[in-house]
């Protein structure tokens, strides 16, 4: 099972990573844009550190403060979450 968080942690971050880059690609072209909406459920998804990642490499949306906010809450409750599933809290 641990196996299985960890690919699906990776993957969701890489996929998080991925929409940060293409939106900013998206947005210099002046194409249509990645929904703010979908950025933020790849967060809650898990992908919060792809996220923050992508803002920082790729300095897209970091002026926004709830981007910001919204990301670093995701990245905590999986934090808290992982911490719950890997050491079996009740």
């Amino acid at each position: 099972m641990a196996v299985g968080i960890i690919i699906y942690y990776i993957s969701i971050n890489v996929i998080s990573l991925f929409l940060y880059g293409t939106d900013k690609k998206k947005a210099e072209k002046h194409l249509r844009r990645i929904p703010e909406k979908t950025l933020f459920i790849s967060a809650f998804l898990g992908g919060a550190p792809g996220a923050l990642a992508g803002m920082e490499f790729f300095h897209h949306k970091t002026r926004k403060n709830y981007f910001w906010m919204l990301n670093i809450l995701a990245l905590a409750l999986h934090l808290i979450l992982m911490y719950i599933l890997l050491f079996r809290i009740s």
